[in-house]
């Protein structure tokens, strides 16, 4: 039975949440305040901070954990990527006050001080820069570290930009570019280990990937098929059924970008199709 970190509360747990369910790993807890929670078949889920996460798994408290890279970056531990899943996307960005006349890293002056909840990444950042600062490790709200005239600048969280906007503040550069991962020691594994592992990853990406697609069934006529296979390119090509109509007419399926539908089933219109059925994806494994 492999455990599975997983965050017990704000937006990154919802997210979670809902994939492991698309998934079919249902968290099944006795309770809302539960620790723990059956995932189905060889899993088990363990409810704790997202920012303990990247802890718990390195220490092999859990087999694999699901976090924001920004945490397993700060956390320093060795930890494995095993899949991108592609929530909770923000980036970590040094900002300054906007009447500060810090407008990039090259008017940073003297030692500057960085006021962050993020020390290490903070920290590695400049180094990797070439320059010199004095970090200020922070618990939360480094936004208004700069107001108080007790740093420079800030290493902080951002998803749009607007709350530093609000603060008067404004983004001088990105340090790095985060969303959540299923991540898992670094180091070899047992052959059961990874075979759980990848069949979870396996499982947790078919879903991933048929987020955004959709699987249309049309009927068109033969003499198209080869500008139909320009509207329809599909994963490896659209897949032709012959339909009992005197072969005239032949059925097309294919996996389509949910954005693009709209212009899709006007130009099959345009070239003579029928009936044409679009569907949800549930799970796309190629």
């Amino acid at each position: 039975m492999l455990k599975i970190a997983l965050p017990n509360k704000g937006r990154l747990a919802d997210d979670t949440r809902q994939l492991f369910g698309e998934a079919g790993l249902d968290i099944r807890a006795t309770g809302d305040r539960a620790l723990t929670a059956s995932l189905g078949g060889e899993f088990t889920g363990l409810f704790v901070r997202a920012q303990d996460i990247p802890e718990f798994v390195a220490d092999g408290a859990a087999d694999a954990g699901v976090t924001g890279w920004d945490l397993v970056c700060e956390s320093d531990r060795p930890l494995d990527t095993l899949l991108d899943l592609g929530f909770g996307r923000c980036r970590i960005v040094v900002a300054a006050r906007e009447d500060s006349g810090i407008a990039a890293l090259s008017d940073l002056k003297g030692t500057p001080r960085v006021a962050t909840v993020f020390p290490r990444v903070a920290a590695r950042f400049f180094a990797s820069r070439g320059l010199a600062v004095d970090i200020a490790p922070m618990s939360g709200a480094a936004e208004i570290a700069p107001h108080l005239g007790i740093a420079d600048v800030i290493v902080d969280i951002t998803s749009t930009g607007s709350t530093l906007r609000v603060n008067g503040l404004r983004e001088i550069e990105t340090v790095l570019e985060s969303s959540a991962r299923l991540v898992t020691a670094a180091g070899p594994r047992d052959a059961d280990r990874a075979r759980a592992l990848d069949e979870l990853v396996t499982s947790l990406g078919s879903v991933l990937r048929a987020r955004g697609k959709r699987y249309v069934m049309v009927n068109v006529p033969r003499a198209r098929l080869e500008a139909v296979r320009g509207v329809l390119p599909g994963l490896n090509g659209p897949t032709v059924v012959d339909i009992l109509d005197g072969d005239r007419m032949v059925a097309v399926h294919a996996v389509v970008e949910a954005s693009a539908l709209h212009r899709t089933v006007a130009e099959l219109k345009r070239l003579g199709a029928e009936g044409i059925l679009v569907t949800r994806i549930e799970r796309l494994v190629p």
